[in-house]
């Protein structure tokens, strides 16, 4: 397999030679990992669940940990899931990986559709399965949110985002419901990733699941999502994520995780278990995102997207401007063309919010002054 490098370390190579000015200090707005501490509850519970790391975990998981995912789903988005409708994970990230390969794994000629530019795991999926690709771009034009065309009508598997890493667009209800409908026409299999789903500003962002069930699709044929506890919770390191829907697809992709082998240590699903069980802290998550993207518009004069803790900036050139915020200002952002494919995010750079107000609004100064320096903008 060919692997392309991942973004962080195309990212590397192009700072490896670029003296960062000492004058400021270093700041790293490039990957999508909370800087809040986990709330002290979580760690209290993980402490607390230390003695059962003596127990081999079962690959179902526990029913304390999969009873409060199924209520968190119909807390969040009035969606009540059976038993086989939902499947436990390690994350997110080791589903996008291998659910791709098991379900293309008996198509002779596998075609694969995601968006463009993307979160770099779904092109691993794709290679690894051998399939061919189809990118589902997104630009300015369209709103950075993924066109039905006739081109899915040859796809096995399409992997959507909304909210959407890294251009941080959000799909209504009625564009993803359409989505579920060419996914019921065309006969591909339709996963959206949710992983930003509980980072948002005013309106809570919908679920393929509720799509599914306005389309009629109440027993989600065809239809998969993914969510995960590590943007909510301010909580990566737990590994608790999820796939839900068609339980034609997850009954035989359970038995397939068997193998697999990534069941979650107990500790880590007891306290993942009060994690998901609680939303107090998420809205306090939320509200730091919420005073970051205010600071955000009051420096840079943009408007805050509606979800995730992206932002999503146009600068022209996104190497040379990346090349210089180091250089000049001492900020790692990441360019927009290291996350797609034919040109897509190209003029782009993706900067992550993940720091307290102070770390915030003094990044996003030093990002203003670099902007009206060179006339990035």
């Amino acid at each position: 397999m060919q692997f392309e490098k991942y973004p962080f370390e195309k990212l590397n190579e192009l700072l490896a030679n670029v003296t960062p000015n000492e004058d400021f200090k270093p700041l790293t707005l490039t990957i999508g990992e909370p800087q809040f501490a986990a709330p002290q509850f979580i760690q209290d519970a993980l402490c607390e669940a230390a003695p059962f790391i003596n127990k081999y975990p079962k690959t179902a998981g526990e029913a304390e940990l999969k009873d409060a995912v199924r209520e968190f789903v119909q807390r969040r988005f009035g969606v009540v899931l059976d038993d086989e409708e939902l499947v436990l994970s390690f994350g997110t990230r080791e589903v996008l990986f291998n659910f791709p390969q098991f379900l293309l794994f008996n198509k002779p000629n596998p075609v694969m559709a995601f968006t463009n530019p993307f979160y770099q795991i779904y092109e691993g999926a794709a290679i690894a399965s051998r399939a061919k690709i189809f990118y589902l771009d997104l630009t300015k034009e369209n709103g950075f949110k993924p066109q039905i065309d006739e081109r899915l009508k040859d796809a096995d598997l399409v992997i959507i985002n909304s909210p959407n890493n890294p251009t941080a667009s959000v799909m209504s209800q009625e564009e993803l419901q359409a989505w579920v409908e060419a996914a019921l026409e065309y006969d591909f299999v339709l996963l959206n990733d949710e992983c930003y789903s509980e980072i948002y500003i005013d309106a809570p962002p919908p679920s393929l699941l509720q799509a599914s069930i306005a389309a009629g699709n109440e027993e989600f044929r065809n239809i998969l999502v993914v969510n995960s506890i590590s943007k909510r919770s301010s909580a990566p390191g737990l590994r608790s994520g999820f796939i839900a829907g068609d339980k034609r697809i997850l009954r035989d992709y359970q038995r397939y995780r068997t193998y697999v082998g990534c069941a979650s240590p107990l500790p880590l699903q007891k306290a993942a278990a009060k994690a998901w069980a609680d939303e107090v802290h998420v809205r306090q998550n939320r509200d730091r995102y919420a005073a970051n993207f205010k600071i955000a518009r009051e420096i840079l004069g943009i408007t805050p997207p509606e979800a995730t803790f992206y932002l999503w900036l146009e600068v022209g050139d996104d190497i040379a401007f990346t090349q210089y915020l180091y250089r000049t200002f001492n900020i790692m952002v990441l360019p927009g063309s290291y996350l797609g494919r034919r040109g897509a995010g190209k003029g782009y750079v993706r900067i992550a919010l993940v720091y307290d107000e102070h770390k915030t609004k003094e990044a996003l100064q030093r990002i203003a002054e670099a902007l009206e320096e060179r006339g990035w903008i």
